[in-house]
């Protein structure tokens, strides 16, 4: 016990130094916020600030389902415990009403608070830190318009000691420094247009980076793809070929899958849906172009040639096949070619066969669902086999669709199905 006390006081007294050492080392670039500063605000810069919002999709994370919008609570889950958003509507107590343009600039490029306090990470301001001071003031002087609600903001439900600002101090001094973006002079400006909203208010490698023990991305293996902590779904590469890389794609396809979430070669399900419904199917088109030509030219991974997999057992592709055919041949086709507009193509869809089954996993279990979007105001939507397929019928028929029609991947066992269940608590 007294061991334990020991190690306990230990830890206490190592984080209450770093605490110490570390409130100078972050404060590195800060500038002393100005005593007094007033923000003219104008019904036009009000309304590219409500732009800006959905570019960088403040509203998915700061709404809470059914809640009014902004105004925060809706609690997202980490390894390390719950962080609730906060409300950003313009109530004075709980909200950003009584906030200047500089506090919430420097919580958007210092990831601090109004009163100083140190931002957990799960409100992207390493992405952040590369927005512009005029757009993160248009973005505040719209929010300063959203209607105030007074919604108390909820305390955060995190383990010690990642509840403390020894701890973010800590994490700050070893992942971040502010920054900005750097436009490349020999691009042109639609490319630096693009890089601006992909990495500042897009914050794609929030999702499409690995993320290492301590919850933190590396621009070295940004875009290379990762499983979403807790959410447990796997956003797939951006700069490889076969997993979500569109270096090959027309820029006008991948226009139409941001703008409207489908395309003559892909659509998106799971977390991306959301991203899409909620985000950039409101881009201007110059925008959206933008950012396809920036993912278009992102260096590509070196790909290792395919080799050739042992073949699935006979009996888990025959079983696989019968499942097939009860549940999924009617709308994906006796040979997985789907129905154009309609139901994707199984058969060479790079979705399908990605080295980590999860997404398939998760789609046969819960359903697929592309978001509804102005382009696309009715899509088929996929319904989910929880219910009705045991977890031996999944692992079966994602194996059989793995490995029929030209597809070739590893097939997928029980347990993974199993584990895909209990994560969700299916």
């Amino acid at each position: 016990m007294k061991r334990i006390l020991w190690t306990i006081s230990s830890v206490l007294a190592a984080l209450g130094v770093a605490a110490a050492v570390l409130v100078t080392l972050n404060l590195r670039g800060e500038e002393p916020l100005p005593t007094s500063e007033t923000l003219q605000s104008t019904p036009e810069l009000v309304a590219r600030g409500e732009y800006l919002a959905r570019v960088g999709n403040c509203m998915a994370c700061h709404t809470t389902q059914g809640g009014a919008p902004f105004a925060g609570g809706r609690g997202i889950e980490t390894p390390f415990g719950v962080v609730h958003s906060s409300n950003l509507t313009s109530d004075k107590r709980h909200g950003v009403g009584s906030w200047t343009s500089a506090e919430f600039w420097r919580a958007m490029h210092h990831g601090r608070s109004k009163d100083g306090r140190l931002l957990y990470p799960a409100f992207p301001f390493p992405n952040y830190t590369e927005v512009t001071r005029e757009d993160s003031d248009a973005i505040f002087a719209y929010l300063q318009s959203v209607p105030a609600v007074a919604e108390a903001n909820r305390p955060h439900a995190l383990r010690f000691p990642y509840n403390t600002q020894a701890a973010l101090g800590v994490w700050r001094a070893l992942f971040f420094a502010p920054g900005a973006a750097q436009p490349q002079p020999k691009q042109t400006a639609e490319y630096n247009r693009g890089a601006y909203l992909v990495n500042g208010l897009g914050h794609c490698t929030a999702c499409h980076t690995p993320r290492n023990a301590l919850g933190a991305t590396t621009e070295a293996k940004a875009f290379t793809g990762g499983l979403i902590p807790v959410q447990n779904w796997y956003a797939p590469a951006l700069n490889a070929a076969a997993e979500a890389g569109v270096k090959e794609w027309a820029t006008e396809d991948v226009v139409a899958l941001l703008k409207t979430g489908v395309a003559p070669h892909g659509s998106v399900l799971g977390p991306m849906a959301e991203v899409v419904f909620r985000s950039t199917q409101y881009l201007t088109d110059a925008d959206a172009r933008a950012m396809a030509v920036y993912l278009q030219a992102l260096p590509q991974q070196n790909e290792n040639p395919p080799s050739t997999l042992p073949a699935p057992p006979a009996s888990a592709m025959a079983r696989g096949g019968k499942v097939y055919e009860q549940h999924c041949l009617q709308c994906h086709g006796d040979q997985g070619q789907g129905e154009p507009g309609a139901f994707p193509a199984l058969a060479g869809n790079r979705a399908v066969v990605l080295n980590d089954p999860t997404n398939l996993v998760r789609v046969v279990l819960q359903g697929g669902y592309l978001p509804a979007t102005a382009g696309n105001p009715r899509p088929h939507g996929m319904p989910p086999f929880q219910q009705f397929l045991s977890d031996e019928e999944v692992a079966a028929v994602t194996t059989f669709v793995r490995n029929s029609w030209g597809n070739q991947a590893p097939g997928v066992g029980t347990i993974e199905v199993y584990r895909a269940r209990e994560r969700r608590g299916m």
